[in-house]
């Protein structure tokens, strides 16, 4: 039994550590939740636990929170004036973008590597994914900004392709639980699914900004409670009418940030810590029910596939995607290469653990290897880049 001071130290010094070192990754162009990811490897409990179906739930469950926390953070701090220029752009990535990354890096998972072709479809639809957190904090500098609104547009992406891929993964885990589902019964689901979740969030954001408009509480600290709430009954009564959980905690965080909310800098201010920290959990509860042998063994097919989503699949869906628009290419190249994996490919790859399908354990140390590359290639290499590319703005005051 672990003592309650020696849990609490633990922590402690966790969002100390996490505090800390979100400074320092402005300096080393690596996003700080990689080292709570490798933390959570180096102190591997695995020797500990027999991880099972049921366990790996429970990190799913706590993922799931943690992700609607993450999502509605970032609805919540998104001004609607500055991405309306992008907001077409945006959303053709995040849906036909994210639809091309995983068709894509699935056929030629299929073709190179051989695996069966629902599943390389499965794993190319987890993969699909961005993570938009994973790249802002290398350029929340008050001397550096980048140009032509690629900051919004990579932020609305990485905010609502999230469905996209999730929707994607389930269609293809439903293929292979059950072969005998038709194409078009998927088709049905996935477009009931965003239908939903985009109406079901529109809505309940609209009827939340008016409760919090009108609303008068006693104490000004029971505002981001209320807030929390809100977050939280967006996603669970999305799920329930069979929408887009995710989808709709964005939308609703988006037109309540855009409400006249009273306090609403210490709301934000409240949500961004708190997202912060949800973040930090993930990835180091991610890190700590991880194999680390496992993830050797699975190298060269990571690597591969590795090759196949940062230099194939991301850029022709991005080139393909920014068609209708008049794109620089420089700005094509950069969003391309800012295509980052984080947390969220991760707890999709719990799913086939959960469901208990073959070569679950293979997916999960793939999406975990790929996620670790691109996180240090990309995060590592994102803001030189930019420079190259003459995509960054210096700002004299």
């Amino acid at each position: 039994m672990i003592e309650i001071q020696i849990v609490l130290l633990v922590i402690g010094i966790v969002l100390l550590l996490g505090v800390l070192l979100s400074k320092l990754s402005s300096y080393i162009g690596i996003p700080t939740l990689i080292v709570f990811l490798l933390i959570g490897l180096f102190f591997n409990a695995n020797q500990y636990f027999h991880l099972s179906a049921d366990f790996y739930r429970i990190i799913q469950d706590i993922s799931i929170f943690a992700l609607i926390i993450i999502i509605f953070s970032g609805g919540l701090d998104t001004n609607t004036g500055k991405i309306k220029p992008i907001i077409k752009k945006g959303i053709i990535l995040s849906t036909i973008g994210t639809f091309i990354t995983a068709i894509v890096s699935g056929l030629l998972i299929h073709y190179i590597l051989r695996f069966d072709l629902i599943l390389s479809f499965l794993i190319g639809s987890i993969i699909s994914s961005t993570d938009a957190a994973a790249i802002f904090s290398i350029f929340k500098s008050d001397k550096m900004k980048l140009k032509s609104n690629l900051p919004e547009t990579l932020e609305v992406e990485s905010a609502s392709n999230d469905a996209m891929a999730y929707i994607l993964m389930i269609s293809f885990l439903q293929m292979i639980i059950t072969p005998e589902t038709s194409i078009m019964g998927i088709f049905i689901v996935f477009a009931k699914s965003l239908i939903i979740g985009g109406v079901f969030g529109y809505i309940f954001g609209k009827l939340s900004a008016k409760l919090i408009e009108s609303i008068d509480l006693n104490i000004n600290g029971l505002y981001p409670v209320l807030l929390l709430s809100l977050a939280i009954l967006s996603f669970t009564f999305s799920e329930i009418l069979t929408g887009n959980g995710f989808l709709a905690v964005y939308i609703s965080g988006l037109l309540i940030g855009n409400a006249k909310l009273p306090y609403k800098t210490n709301e934000v201010t409240f949500f961004d810590g708190l997202a912060w920290v949800m973040q930090i959990i993930m990835f180091l509860l991610l890190g700590l029910f991880t194999f680390p042998k496992q993830l050797i063994s699975n190298t060269h097919d990571s690597l591969i596939i590795s090759i196949i989503l940062l230099l194939i699949a991301r850029p022709l869906s991005v080139f393909i995607s920014m068609i209708p628009f008049k794109t620089p290419i420089n700005e094509k190249i950069f969003l391309s290469w800012t295509g980052i994996k984080g947390a969220v490919p991760i707890v999709f790859a719990t799913y086939p653990l959960v469901m208990g399908i073959p070569n679950a354990e293979m997916i999960f140390n793939i999406v975990f290897f790929v996620t670790i590359i691109s996180v240090i290639l990309q995060g590592g290499t994102v803001k030189y880049l930019a420079k190259k590319l003459n995509l960054i703005n210096i700002n004299i005051k």
